[in-house]
């Protein structure tokens, strides 16, 4: 690459680091409220996009924005409904906020075993009434292997009282939100759960 290729990409990629904080700075002045966080969940996934494209293509963890604390490492696709989702480490109001977050002890997405990934259903998660026995669900590793799913089951428990089961080698899936719907300021010990296992034991490269 020459030295002006080298510079202009550098330019670009400013370019896009300050669209992306006067994005943040509108939305958060302009809209307030859900606004805001329907807002800044929809610029978070387009700034994710480029540290799982980084992932994917090199290996390297790249961090979406300077100070965030999550990291994309899956990606989630429901076909049948439009969805397409990056996960991100972690499940802290501020990860949840900006997208579905993996449940740390769980096995990565995709990987043989049970996978926990969970959000809230008044932003990212609220395709999951939606998804009924027999929908197919594509999950991409960091290896850029996908892993396809079906869904075996829905039901509802009292987080106090229940735990999901650890599961096996075989790989399972787990899509977990509130129940119902929180909305500002309320919370809910009540979860809903959807489970899908995966179709075959071969995952396919992208």
């Amino acid at each position: 690459m020459t030295s002006s290729e080298e510079r202009a990409a550098r330019r670009g990629v400013l370019t896009v680091g300050a669209l992306a904080v006067l994005l943040l700075g509108l939305g958060f002045w302009q809209l307030g409220g859900t606004g805001w966080i329907y807002a800044k969940a929809g610029v978070a996934q387009a700034l994710l996009e480029r540290a799982w494209a980084t992932r994917l293509a090199d290996g390297r963890t790249l961090r979406p924005w300077p100070g965030a604390e999550a990291h994309p490492v899956a990606r989630l696709r429901v076909p049948t409904l439009d969805v397409d989702l990056l996960v991100l480490t972690g499940t802290s109001e501020h990860t949840l906020a900006l997208g579905p977050g993996h449940i740390e002890g769980t096995v990565a997405p995709g990987e043989a075993g049970h996978s926990i990934l969970t959000g809230h259903r008044d932003t990212h998660f609220g395709f999951l009434e939606d998804l009924e026995r027999g929908t197919l669900l594509w999950v991409q590793r960091a290896d850029g292997i996908w892993r396809r799913f079906r869904v075996t089951g829905r039901d509802v428990f009292d987080s106090r009282k229940a735990q999901l089961a650890p599961g096996s080698g075989w790989p399972v899936l787990s899509l977990v939100a509130d129940w119902p719907a929180e909305k500002a300021g309320a919370t809910t010990p009540w979860r809903y759960v959807v489970t899908a296992e995966a179709v075959t034991e071969v995952a396919l490269r992208d």
